[in-house]
C-alpha cells in the first residue's frame, strides 16, 4: 500500500489510506505506529469504508520536526486529516493517548466528527505529577529504549509470544536518528488533563473498547466504565485476555463491535425520509 504525507503543525504526517465511503481516522498510541490497525483497516475496507491508518509526530514514517507533541497536538492532526481527506465528519478511531486527541478533536469541532471508538482509553492521567516525572526520566538515554523495550512486552499479551517480536520491532524504529526525542516528547505531551474540558462538548455517539488484561490499568473495566461514564451516549466492550492494543490482539471481536457501533452511527446520522409531495 502506498504511504501518502500530510502536512501539519510544521512537519508531515505518514498515512495510509484505502477504500470508499464513510471515512474513518485510526490513531495509535505512545511509541506504536498504524500496522496496530491494520487487521481492524482491512475488515472495514471490506465493508465498504474509507480508513485512514496514520503514524503519530515522530512515530512510524512521520517526520520528526516537530515543535508539538502529545494529546492536543495529536488532536490538531487529527483535525487537520479530516481537513485534507474532504472535511468529515469522520469517525475519529484512537488508541491509548489518541483517544485523549480524539475526545478533544470532537470537542473543538462537533459538526466534524460523527463517532469516537476508543481503544485502551487515557482521558485521565493513570498517575500522580511526581510518577509521571519519574516516568518521563525512566525513559531517558541510554537506559530508556531498553527499559521500553522490556515493558511494551507486556503491553500485548493477547499476542502470545509474538509480543516480544513486535517490542523488539518497535523500539528499532524508535530509536532511528531523533525518534527517541519524539518518544519523549510525546510521552511529557501526554498530560490527559487538558482533555476534561472537552468532553462536555462532545455529541458524537463513543465506543469504549478495554482490554481485561490492560496493564496500564489496576482495574481495566472499572476504567472503561468510568471513561464511557463521561458522554451521553455510549457503550463499553470488555475484549477478554487482551491488553493495550485490543483491534490488534482479537481484531476479531473488536470488528464485529465496531462494525455494529458504525452501523448505528451512520444510521441516526442519515437524514430522516420526507414523504414526497403529489398533487391531489
Amino acid at each position: 500500500m502506498t504511504i501518502s504525507f500530510v502536512r501539519t503543525g510544521g512537519g508531515t504526517l505518514a498515512v495510509e489510506i484505502e477504500g470508499d465511503g464513510p471515512l474513518v481516522i485510526c490513531s495509535p498510541g505512545l511509541g506504536d505506529t498504524r500496522d496496530a490497525f491494520f487487521p481492524l483497516a482491512t475488515n472495514l475496507v471490506a465493508e465498504g469504508y474509507r480508513v485512514v491508518r496514520a503514524d503519530l509526530r515522530g512515530h512510524g514514517a512521520s517526520s520528526v520536526d516537530f515543535a508539538h507533541y502529545g494529546d492536543e497536538a495529536t488532536a490538531d492532526d487529527l483535525l487537520s486529516l479530516i481537513d485534507a481527506l474532504g472535511g468529515g465528519p469522520a469517525i475519529l478511531t484512537g488508541a491509548s493517548l489518541s483517544s485523549a486527541a480524539a475526545v478533544i478533536a470532537a470537542g473543538r469541532r462537533p459538526d466534524s466528527v460523527a463517532g469516537l471508538i476508543l481503544l485502551g482509553p487515557f482521558l485521565r492521567n493513570g498517575v500522580g505529577e511526581m510518577k509521571r516525572w519519574i516516568l518521563q526520566q525512566v525513559f531517558a538515554r541510554p537506559w530508556g529504549p531498553h527499559i521500553w523495550r522490556a515493558y511494551a512486552t507486556k503491553l500485548w499479551p493477547g499476542l502470545g509470544d509474538r509480543a516480544r517480536d513486535r517490542a523488539r520491532s518497535l523500539t528499532d524504529l524508535l530509536t532511528r536518528p531523533g525518534r527517541w526525542q519524539a518518544f519523549q516528547a510525546t510521552l511529557a505531551g501526554a498530560d490527559h488533563r487538558v482533555v476534561e474540558p472537552w468532553i462536555r462538548l462532545v455529541r458524537a455517539p463513543v465506543l469504549v473498547v478495554m482490554g481485561d488484561a490492560d496493564p496500564d490499568w489496576k482495574n481495566p473495566i472499572a476504567e472503561a466504565d468510568w471513561a464511557a461514564s463521561n458522554f451521553t451516549d455510549s457503550k463499553v466492550i470488555i475484549v477478554p485476555g487482551v491488553g493495550h492494543a485490543p483491534m490488534l490482539e482479537r481484531p476479531d471481536i473488536v470488528f464485529t463491535s465496531v462494525s455494529k457501533f458504525l452501523r448505528q452511527v451512520l444510521e441516526s446520522s442519515a437524514p430522516a425520509p420526507t414523504d414526497k409531495w403529489s398533487p391531489t
